[in-house]
């Protein structure tokens, strides 16, 4: 699914953006168990989330304080979860010390991680929708990385490359895309663009 996120850019900087393509269905893992800690640890048997991703928590009895406020959920019931092992993971962001005793139930909940074999990326750049051209950059010319482990797409454009920036504001989108046979394109995120100045040089 396409993410909206407004890119700032620090002139002279390099800039690296890692990206993951989320999918439904929605994935459902049982929790069997959360820490009253900080930060927060839960056990979901083989639980299948890759490093970084994102997931909520919905239904735990006990310590409610952890669910998901929203129902359908939204964007920002979600946190990024490190994973401790296959079973495991922990959410940084969440402090539970302070939460009722976890007693029961609940589920680690996830969007789907698309398989991107296959799959490659490019980025457009322009002043406005339609307008001049001021940036692209590809997985041919090696500004994108696809990690099919991890399920990461990496955008990293050299600190040379947006030192000779000379434009300010711009709109951008990001695509995956097959190639061979018949093309799909898939949106990755799109929002406007920035260019700060560089303080150290």
């Amino acid at each position: 699914m396409s993410t909206n996120f407004d890119l700032n850019i620090l002139q002279g900087k390099t800039l690296i953006r890692v990206y993951r393509f989320e999918a439904l269905p929605i994935v459902y893992k049982p929790i069997t168990g959360i820490t009253k800690a900080a930060p927060v640890s839960i056990t979901a048997v083989a639980h299948g989330i890759p490093e970084g991703w994102r997931a909520a928590v919905v239904s735990a009895l006990g310590m409610t304080q952890i669910n998901a406020t929203n129902r359908p959920l939204r964007d920002s019931d979600f946190h990024k979860i490190s994973v401790t092992d296959v079973n495991t993971v922990t959410i940084n962001d969440i402090n539970a010390a302070e939460f009722s005793t976890y007693a029961s139930g609940g589920y680690l909940v996830y969007n789907t991680p698309v398989d991107l074999t296959g799959l490659s990326a490019r980025m457009t750049i322009r002043d406005r929708i339609g307008g001049t051209l001021l940036a692209s950059y590809t997985t041919a010319t090696s500004e994108f990385a696809i990690d099919l482990t991890a399920k990461t797409i990496t955008l990293t454009v050299a600190a040379s490359v947006t030192a000779g920036y000379s434009w300010l504001t711009g709109v951008y989108d990001i695509e995956l895309f097959t190639s061979g046979g018949t093309p799909v394109v898939y949106p990755l995120a799109a929002g406007s663009v920035t260019v700060f100045d560089e303080v150290t040089t």
